[in-house]
């Protein structure tokens, strides 16, 4: 959905007055608009009667907001933490990055893949890990990540 200010004043006026409703807000904005548009920093700014880098601090500190547009329609997580890197999680990513042709942060042209790296998903013994569209994958190697990917 494109960004629409009312909208956007509508979700921030249900968590202006609840304590700690920025997170609940940024939340429904992303799931709204696809993304925390900047447009709509402004309008929690004013809402939450903090100001915009404040707002920008929350929304840039939590890893799952996304600020710069609109994820994939897949969004591959890879496991970028110490333990899952000391099992292959480095060439796991080289791998991965060239077949789909991203960096970190990245979505296909076609809008169907995005790649982020995400800093542990808990599964620290059964390295290198990822998450694939909210479901975790352990043991991963180029093998069984390409079969994800394809499927």
């Amino acid at each position: 959905m494109v960004f629409d200010a009312d909208t956007a004043g509508e979700i921030v006026s249900r968590y202006a007055g609840v304590p700690g409703g920025l997170l609940p807000a940024l939340h429904e904005i992303q799931e709204t608009f696809g993304h925390v548009p900047r447009a709509a920093l402004t309008a929690l700014a004013r809402g939450f009667n903090v100001t915009e880098a404040e707002v920008y601090g929350v929304a840039s500190f939590y890893h799952d907001f996304r600020l710069d547009g609109p994820a994939g329609k897949r969004v591959l997580k890879l496991c970028r933490a110490e333990a899952c890197q000391a099992v292959g999680a480095d060439a796991l990513a080289a791998h991965v990055k060239a077949k789909l042709k991203l960096d970190w942060g990245g979505t296909t042209a076609d809008g169907e893949w995005t790649l982020e790296p995400v800093f542990c998903l808990g599964l620290c013994a059964c390295g290198p890990s990822a998450m694939l569209d909210g479901r975790v994958h352990a043991m991963l190697d180029e093998d069984a990540l390409d079969a994800l990917i394809a499927r």
